[in-house]
């Protein structure tokens, strides 16, 4: 079974003498994407690999003619796994500088290779797409709500990867799974930081698995593994730009009784989760099927965002007295409150919220309203 992607016609997104940027985590489908679409296509296209010491070389001159050259009688030029060359973003300007109404697309599995080489060279001359593991939109457009919903346990247990989807087997769904993250999550941060042991980064990704949905402390962080404060922020700061986790930090207008420097940490998919802790039992089994459900329920709000462009500042709020709420949506110059639980409640929304964010709404999302909210 293919399951069709959110960016299936790329067209749109194509401009003369402007580079797609596709980012995403490794093994979500970017380059399937950029196959599938190259096969439909009538331009006249070359398509390469950053993998290829040739067009390393070739990109890494940052040589008007020998990049022109490359390009020559073509209309379109795509480069897959694009993060393998060095200083990229250099010549991917000079590409759409020099060769008239050239359309381009680079694909990236490692943002904090790519984005940080193609950022301030391609100003004003990129377009950037993030494709996620499968969402819950995607799927919608593929089966009916009814069946999604009685597939939830499926979603929550073993998240959303395209292999993992398509997989029927448990088993198999397992092994896919452990060979994603440590295969290639892992390995890249290994590989691109030069860090010699994993057992730190597994460390932390556990402790940080078992602390969906609550306040991380970096210091507390710190002294459970071994390591300094600045050391832990650092490999933080390699797990959000490698798509691990997803940090979501805390909203105020600077009232006192305000939580604000801590963050939330949020799994980008909680199959890579569930396997981080070697945990892929039944729900009724569990004891975090609280935590499962506002990870899933976040980061498949996060992919809607993303996919139907809403555009939002996104936060948690809570009190020293706690009192909180899950999600933040800043938008449109209002606030939007969203709780998130796994079973029937009625709640009211905290009454410090009420008072002082006036201009603001409050919606519990629960196994009734879900799908709305996601897809």
């Amino acid at each position: 079974m293919k399951i069709p992607r959110i960016y299936q016609n790329l067209n749109k997104n194509l401009k003369p003498n402007k580079a797609l940027i596709i980012y995403g985590p490794r093994q979500v489908g970017k380059t399937t994407l950029l196959k599938d679409y190259l096969s439909g296509c009538k331009m006249k296209y070359k398509l390469s690999s950053g993998d290829n010491i040739n067009v390393q070389n070739i990109f890494n001159s940052q040589d008007f003619d020998t990049i022109r050259e490359y390009a020559e009688g073509y209309e379109l030029i795509a480069i897959d796994e694009a993060q393998k060359i060095k200083n990229i973003g250099l010549g991917l300007k000079i590409l759409v500088d020099q060769v008239p109404g050239i359309k381009v697309i680079a694909t990236g599995s490692s943002s904090f290779e790519l984005a940080g080489q193609v950022g301030e060279p391609l100003t004003g001359r990129k377009i950037t797409l993030n494709l996620f593991p499968i969402s819950q939109i995607e799927l919608s457009n593929l089966n009916n709500l009814s069946e999604i919903k009685e597939r939830l346990p499926e979603w929550l247990i073993y998240g959303g990867y395209p292999e993992v989807v398509v997989t029927k087997n448990k088993k198999e769904k397992k092994k896919i799974l452990e060979e994603i993250f440590q295969a290639y999550l892992l390995k890249d941060i290994l590989e691109l930081e030069k860090i010699k042991s994993s057992k730190i980064l597994l460390d932390m990704l556990r402790l940080l698995a078992f602390q969906v949905g609550s306040e991380v402390s970096l210091t507390e962080i710190a002294q459970q593994v071994g390591i300094d404060y600045k050391t832990v922020a650092r490999y933080l700061d390699l797990f959000e730009k490698s798509f691990i986790i997803y940090n979501l930090r805390g909203y105020s207008r600077n009232l006192r009784k305000e939580v604000t420097k801590k963050s939330k940490y949020y799994f980008y998919d909680v199959g890579i989760r569930n396997a981080i802790i070697s945990n892929f039992n039944d729900l009724e089994l569990r004891n975090d099927v609280g935590s499962l459900w506002e990870n899933f329920i976040f980061i498949e709000r996060m992919k809607k965002r993303a996919y139907k462009d809403i555009f939002a500042n996104c936060y948690f709020w809570r009190t020293w007295d706690q009192k909180e709420i899950d999600l933040i949506e800043e938008r449109e110059g209002k606030l939007h409150g969203y709780e998130i639980k796994w079973r029937e409640v009625k709640l009211k929304p905290p009454k410090d919220w009420i008072e002082n964010y006036k201009n603001s709404d409050y919606k519990v999302i629960t196994r009734k309203n879900y799908l709305e909210f996601i897809a």
